[in-house]
C-alpha cells in the first residue's frame, strides 16, 4: 500500500481517463455495430480486458466498414 500512496497521480489521472473513455467508446460502438470482424463476445473481453490496446485493436480491425 505504500507504493500506493508515493504514485503521482497527477500524472496517472489523464491516462486512466483516456483508457476509461476509450473503452466506454469501444463497446458502445461494438453493441450498435450489425456486423464485426470475428464474434461480438471475444472483442467484448479483448476490450475490457487488454487495457488500452484491447479498444485500439477494436477499432482497427474488429469493425466492418
Amino acid at each position: 500500500m505504500a507504493e500506493l500512496a508515493q504514485l503521482n497521480w497527477a500524472l496517472l489521472a489523464p491516462i486512466a481517463i483516456i483508457q476509461l473513455i476509450l473503452m466506454v467508446t469501444a463497446l458502445v460502438d461494438l453493441i450498435r455495430s450489425e456486423e464485426t470482424n470475428g464474434p461480438k463476445l471475444l472483442w467484448v473481453l479483448l476490450i475490457l480486458f487488454v487495457s488500452m490496446i484491447g479498444p485500439i485493436l477494436y477499432f482497427v480491425v474488429g469493425r466492418k466498414k
